[in-house]
């Protein structure tokens, strides 16, 4: 398999993340978003969106969105699963990761800041959008997983909730956000980065890290 990413992209960080718990290896090939190599027709004819994640199965199909991709990593390769059995469970845990990887990482990535910026908004006012919107997903996400036991977002195993949690919470953190405000989402934080599936799919574990 090869997987498109970037070391700093949080979309593609859940998905290494999800390829580690799996034990499956890929071959990393990079698009440096801030150069635009995202946006090369040689990268367009793999992916018409121009985003990463893009992973490439041994046959050569090509899957994009790192839901999508996580789901179908899940699917394929059962162990360990990334979504509890129970049905409602399951939809939790959907919920809470789509609050991040749908509502919250798109208002505040790349695209958008870039776009912020076009329009003229001084570099102060863009980090300051940036930030508001990891507070309010964050928030949101705090009470969601206020009354689970954990240590994870859901439970005593990761899910794609703890996949797609992670990487935000290192976004935030570039943004200045005071993280130490949403405890329960730092206490699954801790407990997945004790793991060395997430420890080495960290931004800076990658060898195109800067």
């Amino acid at each position: 398999m090869k997987l498109h990413g970037y070391f700093r992209s949080s979309a593609s960080y859940r998905v290494r993340i999800a390829l580690n718990l799996k034990g499956l290896t890929t071959e990393h090939l990079t698009h440096h978003l801030r150069k635009g190599e995202q946006c090369a027709p040689a990268y367009l004819a793999i992916n018409p969106q121009g985003l990463v994640p893009t992973l490439e199965d041994d046959a050569g199909t090509v899957l994009t969105q790192s839901l999508a991709i996580i789901e179908w990593l899940d699917e394929t390769h059962p162990a360990p699963p990334l979504l509890p059995k129970d049905t409602l469970r399951r939809a939790k845990v959907r919920a809470f990761a789509m609050a991040l990887a749908c509502d919250t990482h798109p208002v505040q990535n790349l695209k958008v800041l870039a776009r912020l910026r076009q329009l003229g908004l001084p570099e102060e006012k863009v980090t300051e959008w940036a930030a508001w919107a990891n507070r309010e997903g964050l928030s949101a996400c705090e009470a969601l997983i206020a009354g689970e036991a954990g240590p994870f977002c859901f439970g005593d195993k990761p899910t794609i909730a703890d996949l797609c949690l992670v990487p935000q919470l290192a976004n935030a953190r570039r943004f200045g956000v005071d993280v130490s405000a949403y405890p329960r989402l730092f206490k699954a934080e801790t407990a997945a980065k004790a793991m060395k599936a997430f420890a080495d799919a960290a931004p800076d574990q990658q060898p195109d890290a800067e």
